[in-house]
């Protein structure tokens, strides 16, 4: 829950649109042995730093706690001008991190959720620092549960200038969102069971908030031209319904939850640092799938904000919009996209077509045309020949089950190794 983190100091000037970005990844802490979730992340940050810290600078990257004790989230906390590279330096944090980690026997785990976790019994909220906000969102959201106290995903933070580019960068960002699950989808498992549903977290983060609904709308953004409309249409109402729970002030480094960071959609605008935060991506078994996914959401809102939202005033009612979504969420890259509006809008003629078809067309346009670094072109292949993530754990466990420790198992191996699953070694 990185966003309750005090933000930096603003930037003198804000970066224009695809001038910068920021790349936030979760990660479980579990047991090296039995990989159950081990709480243990201000052990492994107060190792990092020498001495105890909530937040640990390492040059152009930097360690954080987040609001559960078995997660830490890696991230470079400054923008930066391309994504070239971050994939070998979110790496190296990784092996850091592990390196610490085995000596006090446990290992980082990817994926978007923990497949056998209670978090009702096993959830261990932060205990110092911003401990007080916590314990606020405790009260009122009850986090020891599915989308509180289990879940990983990648923060992609794309930045804006004014008006003009946030009202367009946020018209394009809307339209993307739905089908960012078939690619990136990695939680089909949850309660020591397959849960029908390839993207999990995200079924069960868009209830996570529901006590205060308008902190979270339909996940998918309404539509906003302006930051005086978006803080009125939609910021305003979210801390009038907050108030309702008394949440004025919490004795926490951030004040109070009547911020800009309680809005959870799956796109939500962060004023106070100019940019757009894209929350909807799973964490994925590596860093080179994640940022190769990070490239490809990238290419295709800038596909989406060159072409159909130049204007900024294009695209689909939210209601089309969240069904095109929960058909990703529920079948990833199976999902049947019959929005003929919706693929005209990604000038992919008027279908209909599998998700998975959908994203193989604008991959092919976006390689040919140089819109994705070299690093991102492999891992985006093996996703389109094998499926997401999702879809090759569900194989896996759905042939064996009661291999689901030896299959995470592995996925811990491909993190430390920086590999994708079913990849060749």
């Amino acid at each position: 829950m990185s966003d309750t983190h005090l933000p930096p100091a603003p930037a003198a000037r804000p970066l224009p649109a695809f001038s910068g970005y920021g790349v936030e990844l979760e990660y479980m802490i579990v047991d090296q042995a039995h990989l159950d979730v081990k709480p243990i992340a201000d052990q492994l940050l107060c190792a990092a730093a020498g001495h105890p810290a909530a937040d640990v600078p390492r040059g152009a990257m930097a360690w954080s706690n987040e609001l559960a004790l078995h997660v830490i989230e890696i991230k470079n906390p400054a923008p930066v001008a391309r994504l070239e590279g971050l994939a070998e330096a979110f790496h190296a944090e990784v092996r850091a991190a592990n390196e610490l980690l085995a000596g006090m026997c446990a290992r980082l785990l990817p994926g978007g959720m923990h497949p056998w976790m209670d978090p009702s019994t096993e959830t261990r909220l932060w205990t110092w620092d911003r401990a007080a906000l916590y314990s606020c969102y405790d009260r009122i959201f009850n986090c020891r549960r599915h989308g509180w106290g289990n879940l990983q995903s990648m923060h992609l933070n794309l930045p804006f200038a004014g008006d003009g580019e946030f009202a367009r960068l946020h018209a394009a960002i809307r339209l993307a969102l739905p089908i960012l699950p078939a690619l990136a989808a990695s939680s089909p498992w949850a309660d020591s069971r397959p849960t029908g549903c390839m993207d999990y977290r995200l079924a069960v983060y868009r209830q996570h908030q529901r006590e205060v609904p308008s902190s979270m709308g339909d996940c998918i953004p309404e539509p906003s031209h302006s930051e005086a409309e978006y803080r009125a249409q939609v910021l305003a109402p979210m801390y009038r319904e907050v108030a309702e729970y008394g949440a004025v002030p919490c004795k926490g480094d951030a004040g109070e939850l009547r911020h800009e960071w309680l809005n959870v959609r799956g796109a939500a605008p962060r004023f106070e640092r100019s940019a757009i935060e894209i929350r909807v991506l799973d964490t994925q078994e590596c860093p080179s799938a994640d940022l190769a996914i990070a490239a490809a959401t990238v290419a295709l809102v800038r596909h989406l904000y060159d072409g159909a939202c130049a204007q900024a005033d294009a695209g689909l009612d939210t209601p089309a919009l969240v069904a095109l979504f929960e058909r990703c969420i529920r079948d990833a890259e199976r999902a049947e996209i019959d929005d003929a509006r919706y693929l005209e809008l990604l000038d992919c003629g008027t279908g209909p077509c599998s998700a998975g078809e959908l994203w193989s067309a604008l991959l092919a346009r976006f390689e040919s045309r140089g819109q994705l670094p070299a690093e991102a072109r492999a891992p985006l292949r093996f996703i389109q020949e094998h499926g997401p993530l999702a879809r090759r754990l569900a194989i896996a466990l759905d042939d064996a089950p009661g291999r689901l420790r030896d299959v995470y198992r592995e996925l811990s191996a491909c993190l430390q190794d920086n590999r994708q699953y079913g990849a060749r070694r």
